[in-house]
This record gives C-alpha cells, sequence and structure tokens, in this order.
C-alpha cells in the first residue's frame, strides 16, 4: 500500500485550527530524584503566573543556550545547587498549548548534584513520590508527565 501522507481522520478541522501560530517558548525542566526516588517538587510563588502550582525545576532557555545549560544555570539560581551536564539523562518532553503562546519543555532526570535545594527565589519545596503527585495541583503541562514519572521510577 502506498503512503500518502497523513489519514485525514487523524485529526479534525477543530484540531487544524488550533494550530495556528503562536509563539514557542522552550523550557527545560529536570525530575530530581533522591535515593528515596521522590522527585523535587517547587511551587510557584505568589505574583508569577500560575501561582500556587506545583512543578518540576527548571526555567526559560536564554538565546543560543542548550536545555541542559539552562538547567545547570537555573538550578543553581534557583535552588543553590551544582549539577553538570552529564548528570542531566534525556526523559522525554512536553508540549501544551496556552492561550497565548505554545510550550515545548524538554525533560531530563538528575540523581547526582553538590548542595541542599534551597527556595532561593521564595518557592516551596516538596520531595513527592511520583504516585502522590496526582494530589497536587500542577500546571497543565506538567500533567502527563506524571504516569511517565510513575512508571520510570
Amino acid at each position: 500500500m502506498p503512503i500518502t501522507g497523513p489519514d485525514p481522520g487523524c485529526y479534525d478541522a477543530a484540531e487544524r485550527a488550533e494550530d495556528g501560530a503562536l509563539p514557542v517558548v522552550l523550557v527545560a525542566a529536570v525530575a530530581m530524584v533522591d535515593v528515596d526516588n521522590r522527585v523535587l517538587l517547587q511551587q510557584r510563588p505568589e505574583g508569577k503566573s500560575m501561582a500556587g502550582l506545583w512543578e518540576l525545576p527548571g526555567g526559560k532557555l536564554m538565546a543560543g543556550e542548550s536545555p541542559e545549560a539552562a538547567l545547570v544555570r537555573e538550578l543553581n539560581e534557583e535552588l543553590g545547587i551544582d549539577i553538570t551536564r552529564s548528570c542531566l539523562a534525556p526523559l522525554t518532553f512536553a508540549s501544551h498549548r496556552y492561550d497565548d503562546f505554545q510550550l515545548l519543555m524538554p525533560v531530563y532526570a538528575c540523581r547526582v548534584w553538590k548542595g541542599t535545594p534551597t527556595g532561593l527565589e521564595g518557592q516551596t519545596l516538596k520531595w513527592v513520590r511520583p504516585v502522590d503527585m496526582t494530589a497536587l495541583p500542577m500546571p497543565p503541562a506538567d500533567l502527563p508527565l506524571i504516569p511517565l514519572l510513575r512508571d520510570f521510577l
């Protein structure tokens, strides 16, 4: 059977319309895993968008910055810890359309770092087992990561 392109039944007109151009925001995130297979989550502080929601640590990439370099920088700035690129293992990615931008988020796993994570930007931190993450309010882009982390760990 010749390959002729995507099956028109794979998506409908609403999905095609949803693919309208929005700015793509590239954010890197990391599942920091401790010796008890718990994952570090941080709560977005008041005054930031999505305040009060729990998320994986990470942040936006600067122009020309790799996701790994962004995580090394962000984890030092936000949590006061040192990691090296070699300690970051690519895990998955998330893609989510918010009202005014498309989020693309490579997600890494990390089991080795130097220092004790501390919320240097006013964020609350919590070590959570992946099976317990569903009880926490999280950004929509992070929700599909929960079963993957649960199965991975």
